[in-house]
């Protein structure tokens, strides 16, 4: 769905889709951390987003067609999935938790993903949209016997805990 923007400037474009801090932090969670619910977006998120606010922020992802909602009836729990256009923005979340390392003060424990994804660069970036795209789109990965970038980036975040 494209709606037109204040210019045509292609980075004015992106900025009003995924411009403002909880917008980029929900897609961080439904991207790394599979949160595919809202109860587990809200009460997981480490910066404490309010209900109106990550409802809001949902509602957006999926006008702006960066996640799909699937339908659900009254009772039951809606499920968020990525789309394609949500996965093509690991490098710049990659890229964006590479400039934090190097510009912000963080924690080992939450800095030890991004310092991964920066090692592996864009194989790594290429192999977790892969995982992305088979566990939200139900495409299945080029090489299924090869060990997963989720799992890596699980290990090296289960061992920077552990040294905690």
């Amino acid at each position: 769905m494209r709606e037109e923007g204040r210019s045509g400037c292609p980075i004015n474009a992106t900025i009003e889709v995924i411009g403002d801090r909880w917008t980029l932090l929900v897609l961080r969670d439904v991207m790394f951390g599979n949160r595919r619910y809202f109860r587990e977006l809200l009460a997981r998120s480490d910066e404490g987003i309010a209900s109106n606010i990550l409802s809001d922020r949902l509602k957006r992802l999926v006008a702006a067609g960066l996640l799909s909602r699937e339908n659900s009836r009254p009772g039951q729990k809606a499920e968020y999935r990525l789309t394609e256009p949500a996965i093509e923005l690991v490098p710049v979340m990659a890229q964006l938790g590479a400039w934090g390392l190097r510009h912000r003060p963080t924690t080992k424990q939450l800095r030890v993903r991004a310092e991964l994804l920066e090692e592996g660069g864009p194989e790594l970036w290429a192999e977790f949209m892969d995982e992305l795209r088979e566990s939200h789109l139900g495409i299945p990965r080029p090489n299924p016997d090869r060990p997963t970038a989720t799992h890596r980036l699980e290990q090296a975040y289960l061992s920077a805990v552990a040294e905690a």
